[in-house]
This record gives C-alpha cells, sequence and structure tokens, in this order.
C-alpha cells in the first residue's frame, strides 16, 4: 500500500469520525461557522464559535489556508523539495546552517521531549522510517522486494539516527548536524501547524473553537449555550471509523493529539509490522499499546509525547505520564486477544466527567 494510500484512509477515517462524534453528542446550531480542506497530506476542520464584528468566516478560511500552506509546503515538509526543511536535510554535515524562528521553535521542543523520553521521540529516525516503507524516500525495491531490513542493514542506519546530533543555536538560530541525519517533523508538525491557527484565532479574539488537524485538536471555549465540545478517542480497529469513547473539554483551553499502529501498518508472515519506529532498536515496536491520547498546553506538545508513548508501550508509558503529571489515555489490545483495555492517569480522569 502506498504512503498516499494510506494517508487517503487516515484522512477519511478521522473526517468519518469527526463527524460521528458532533452528530452524536453535539447540538446543530447555525451559531457555528464551519471550513476546512487539506493541508500535510491529510485534512483539516475548523469550527468556530461568535466571529468577531465586521469579520466574515470567509476572511479567516482564506488567512488559515495561508498559514497552513506556509507552515506546510514552505517550512516543515519532506516532501516538498523547495521546504525549509528538505533544503536543511540536503546540508552537509559540521556546517551551520541559518534556519527561520519557527524551525528553531519545532526543533528545540523536539529535542526537549527526545531528552525528557530517553530518545523515544527522536524527529532523526527518518532513514528507518523510509527504509521500513513509511516515508517520503521510499523505495518502491523496498517496498516490494525486500522490506524487513537486514539486522546489519538496520545496524547502519542507525548510525545516522540520534537526536544529539542536532546542535540547535536558538540565539542565532541556526542548526549544526554532527552527522548525517535526516530530519522528519511528521510526529510534531501538525501539532505546530494546529496551534500556530489558535494563535491567529486569539490574537483576532476568536473566544471558542475547535480546530482539528489530522485528527490533532486545539479546542477553546463553549459550543453555543455553554455546551461543551466533545470529541472522541477512536476505536482502534482498521474498519469504519468508531468513537471508542469520549471526553469534554468543560471550557478549557486544551491540546489533544492521538497515535496508534491500527491503521498505518503491513503484515508479512503473519506478522503485524508498525509504522511506529523504535528509534533504540531501529524496528517496529512490537507491544499490546493499540493506541494513545494526550492532552496538554499545546497540541506540538501532545503530538510529540503521543510518538513518544506509543514507542515506550504501555506501562513504561503510563510510569512516565503518571510522574510527569500528564493527562494521558492508553488503549491496549486485550492479553485474550477479543477486545482492548483502557488505562488513563488521574490527570485525564478529569476529562471523562462533565463538569
Amino acid at each position: 500500500m502506498t504512503e498516499t494510500l494510506r494517508r487517503h484512509r487516515l484522512t477519511i477515517a478521522a473526517a468519518i469520525l469527526l463527524a460521528i462524534a458532533f452528530l452524536l453528542y453535539s447540538p446543530r446550531v447555525v451559531e457555528i461557522h464551519e471550513f476546512g480542506g487539506a493541508t500535510m497530506g491529510t485534512t483539516y476542520s475548523i469550527k468556530i464559535v461568535d466571529l468577531p464584528s465586521g469579520l466574515g468566516v470567509e476572511e479567516f478560511a482564506q488567512a488559515v489556508t495561508e498559514l497552513l500552506t506556509h507552515v506546510d509546503k514552505e517550512q516543515m515538509s519532506t516532501y516538498a523539495p523547495e521546504s525549509e526543511l528538505s533544503r536543511l536535510n540536503r546540508s552537509p554535515p559540521y556546517t551551520p546552517i541559518a534556519i527561520s524562528a519557527e524551525m528553531a521553535e519545532v526543533l528545540g521542543l523536539a529535542i526537549e521531549i527526545s531528552e525528557l523520553t530517553d530518545g523515544a521521540f527522536d524527529v532523526t529516525v527518518g532513514p528507518l522510517v523510509n527504509r521500513w516503507g513509511f516515508g517520503p524516500q521510499t523505495s518502491v525495491a523496498d517496498v516490494l522486494d525486500a522490506r524487513i531490513p537486514s539486522q546489519p542493514e538496520i545496524d547502519s542506519l542507525l548510525q545516522r539516527v540520534g537526536y544529539r546530533h542536532l546542535q540547535l543555536d536558538r540565539q542565532n538560530l541556526t542548526l549544526l548536524k554532527t552527522a548525517d541525519v535526516y530530519i522528519d517533523l511528521s510526529g510534531i508538525a501538525k501539532g505546530f501547524a494546529v496551534d500556530k491557527v489558535a494563535e491567529y484565532f486569539d490574537d483576532a479574539g476568536i473566544a471558542s473553537y475547535f480546530i482539528e488537524i489530522g485528527g490533532e485538536l486545539r479546542i477553546k471555549g463553549y459550543k453555543p449555550g455553554q455546551q461543551t465540545w466533545v470529541p472522541a478517542i477512536e476505536k482502534p480497529v482498521d474498519t469504519a471509523p468508531q468513537v471508542h469513547n469520549i471526553f469534554y473539554a468543560n471550557g478549557e483551553s486544551i491540546a489533544v493529539a492521538g497515535s496508534g499502529d491500527y491503521r498505518n501498518y503491513f503484515e508479512e508472515n503473519g506478522v503485524h509490522y508498525s509504522h511506529e519506529i523504535d528509534p533504540v532498536t531501529g524496528r517496529p515496536v512490537s507491544h499490546n499499546l493499540a493506541s494513545v491520547y494526550v492532552i496538554e498546553a499545546t497540541t506540538a506538545r501532545a503530538d510529540a509525547m503521543a510518538t513518544a508513548y506509543m514507542v515506550l508501550g504501555a506501562e513504561k508509558g503510563f510510569e512516565l505520564a503518571q510522574r510527569l503529571n500528564e493527562a494521558v489515555y492508553f488503549v491496549t489490545k486485550s492479553t485474550a486477544g477479543d477486545g482492548f483495555e483502557d488505562r488513563y492517569t488521574e490527570k485525564f480522569e478529569s476529562y471523562l466527567q462533565v463538569r
């Protein structure tokens, strides 16, 4: 299955799931202004309540389109050959490269999360993601002839992986690579884009909104009538999207991101290979954690932490989430193989009730 097709399936799944959630748990109100489109290989959906006086939804829709195009094609994309990230990946090691303030912000957070999770999140894992057939530089030969790399090949690629090869100077806005690393921001860029849209809405004086890009969310305020926004947790099955559980924003400004291995994967000889690659072993994760949802202050942080928890697995991930006092919801495959088991931190529990 090609990367484009996988992304298309995820896009359809996210769109259908959101529709189900709103049909089941939201009243139909004309005061919610909606628009959306395509970005970053997926789709986005925006819901705004109470537009500022004198401003129309078309103006905001156009501004969001331009903002997302800038973040994607001009900055964070590995698919656009002239994006800032693509040019950065082509730059030679041991040469300081000038970067934008936005790139420095994303890389700074990525490095922080890498250190916090002992390397479970690592934006330099790209060469292994590509080799396992899940990235933009995947070749036809890799997918069709020898998708599973040998251990010597994995060991060789691991020499190019490691966030410590990135020396970021945020004051002077430069990055120096100490190895021929390939940076892939797919585990944080969508969350960053959501945050940028939220910042734009905040500056415009919008008090209530629901922003979604590829399943990553930023929520603020209430729907009309002081109704809470009700995001959905997707049941981790590779079928038509189903609501596994719901939670409540309760008027808070929250950022939400999820990660799972139930749609983007392949099977060979009866073995399930997840798109989540462990940067330490160089192999797809093989534990029983099916999906994880994180509530944080920013979606970029939630996005990166969700990826880290998927790599760590349910036990190590839960221990870290409790230690960080983070709101995290884990869905694991049942040991009996006939369903799923839920586990969530104390901080997430408060979002499972209407307050």
